[in-house]
C-alpha cells in the first residue's frame, strides 16, 4: 500500500530554530522571527502543495491561530491540498460540528480533513472553559463523534448521552465525502475510542518497536478497517554529516533555561502520549546532538523545548527514507511531518526524499493525486 505524506502550517510562528511556545510556555523563542501572517502561511501551503504534499495540519490551541479560520483563508490560494484541521470537540457542540465540517467541504470541493484533539493538558482546556478531568474528555469525544457520524448520514439524528443530547439534528446537506478522521491518544481511555471512531490513529515519533506495540494495541480492540499515521519532524539534506549539522544548529540555539522551564511545564501535562516524548530525552541538553538519537535517524531534540511531536528525522535523503520505510513496514500509512523553517524543510523534503520514496514504490503518483483532489 502506498504512503500519504503531509505538512504542517505553524499557525503559532516559524523561525530558525526550534519554535517554542507551545501548549503552557507562550514566550516568544528568539527564532520565532516569521509571523503566522496569511501570506506566509500561504506561501508554506502553496509549496507543499507544490513539492507533492496530501495535505497540511492546522494545530489548535489558545497559543495559535484558529485552524478553522486559517484554513478556509487557505482554500482559495491553493487548488489540490487538503486541510487537516485540529479541533477539540469539547468547545462546539457537535451539531455545529458537524455543519462547519459540511459547509468546509463544498466551499472547498472536498478537501478537508479532521483532526480530534481531546487535550491532555488540564490548564489549556479551562481556559476555553472545559473543567472534566481527562477519562471524561475522552467519554464525551466519543459521543460527540458518534453524533456527528449520525448526523452526516443526511437524516434527522437523535442521540441520549451523559454528554450530549440531540433531537432530530440535521446539516443542510451531508458532507460528500465525509471528512475522515484522524485521532491521537496514548492512554487507556484514548485507545478504545480511536479503535471505535477514527478512520486515521495517529502517533507521535516513538521508536518504530515503540509505535508497533501502540499499532497492535489498537489493531487489537477493533475489526474495522483502520488507518496508521504518524507525526515528526524531518531534517533531511545531502549528506547525513549536513543534517546532523543543522541539527546541532537548531539545539545550540536553545537556551538552558527556557529547557527547563519547557520541561517543568510539560511535565505537569496528563498526556500520555507527551510525557512518553518526555521520557525519550529526559530533558538532558547535556547529551549533545548525538547522544539525543534515541534510535537510528530518530532525533529527541525538538521535544526538549516543543511540547507535543518531540522527535524529528534526521540524516541524507536516503537515510530518511529508510527510516519511513521502517515505519510503513510496521503499519503506518500516513506520516505528518514539518520542520524549522517550515517553508524550507518542505522544499528539502519534497526535493530530496519524496523522489526516492517514488523510486521505491512507497507513493503511487496517480494515487496520490486522487487523494488530493477527491
Amino acid at each position: 500500500m502506498s504512503i500519504t505524506l503531509h505538512w504542517f502550517l505553524p499557525t503559532s510562528g516559524d523561525g530558525r530554530t526550534v519554535v517554542e511556545h507551545f501548549h503552557a510556555n507562550r514566550a516568544p523563542a528568539a527564532g520565532a522571527r516569521r509571523e503566522p501572517d496569511i501570506d506566509y502561511l500561504a506561501q508554506i501551503a502553496r509549496t507543499a502543495e507544490q513539492v507533492g504534499f496530501t495535505g497540511v495540519l492546522t494545530p489548535t490551541g489558545t497559543w495559535c491561530e484558529d485552524a478553522w479560520l486559517t484554513t478556509s483563508a487557505l482554500i482559495a490560494q491553493t487548488t489540490k491540498l487538503k486541510f487537516l484541521v485540529a479541533f477539540r470537540p469539547g468547545v462546539l457542540s457537535p451539531t455545529l460540528a458537524a455543519q462547519m465540517a459540511s459547509t468546509y467541504q463544498r466551499i472547498s470541493r472536498g478537501r478537508l480533513l479532521l483532526n480530534v484533539v481531546t487535550g491532555g493538558d488540564s490548564v489549556e482546556q479551562r481556559r476555553f472553559g472545559d473543567w472534566l478531568d481527562k477519562d471524561q474528555r475522552y467519554a464525551r469525544t466519543d459521543e460527540f463523534l458518534q453524533v456527528v457520524r449520525g448526523i452526516w448520514t443526511g437524516k434527522p439524528y437523535t442521540f441520549q448521552g451523559e454528554h450530549y443530547q440531540v433531537r432530530d439534528a440535521t446539516v443542510l446537506a451531508a458532507p460528500d465525502p465525509v471528512p475522515p478522521i484522524y485521532f491521537g491518544g496514548s492512554s487507556d481511555a484514548a485507545l478504545p475510542v480511536a479503535a471505535a471512531r477514527a478512520d486515521v490513529y495517529l502517533t507521535w515519533g516513538e521508536r518504530p518497536e515503540d509505535v508497533a506495540a501502540k499499532i497492535a494495541r489498537v489493531r487489537a480492540l477493533t475489526d474495522r478497517p483502520i488507518r496508521f499515521g504518524i507525526r515528526l519532524h524531518t531534517i533531511s539534506r545531502d549528506t547525513s554529516a549536513e543534517a546532523w549539522a543543522s541539527a546541532a544548529k537548531l539545539l545550540d540555539a536553545l537556551d538552558p533555561a527556557a529547557v527547563a522551564k519547557a520541561q517543568e511545564q510539560l511535565g505537569a501535562s496528563e498526556s500520555v502520549g507527551q510525557q512518553r516524548m518526555l521520557a525519550l530525552h529526559g530533558g538532558d541538553l547535556s547529551r549533545g546532538v548525538r547522544g539525543l538519537e534515541i534510535y537510528p535517524n530518530l532525533w529527541a531534540g525538538v521535544g526538549l523545548v516543543r511540547g507535543g511531536a518531540g522527535t524529528a528525522l534526521v540524516g541524507s535523503h536516503s537515510e530518511v527514507a529508510d527510516l519511513i520505510e521502517e515505519y510503513h513496514s510496521i503499519g503506518i500509512d500516513e506520516f505528518v511531518l514539518s520542520g524549522y523553517p517550515h517553508l524550507e524543510e518542505a522544499y528539502w523534503f519534497g526535493e530530496g526524499v519524496r523522489p526516492l520514496l517514488k523510486q521505491r514504490g512507497l507513493l503511487d503518483g496517480d494515487r496520490t493525486l486522487a487523494l488530493a483532489t477527491a
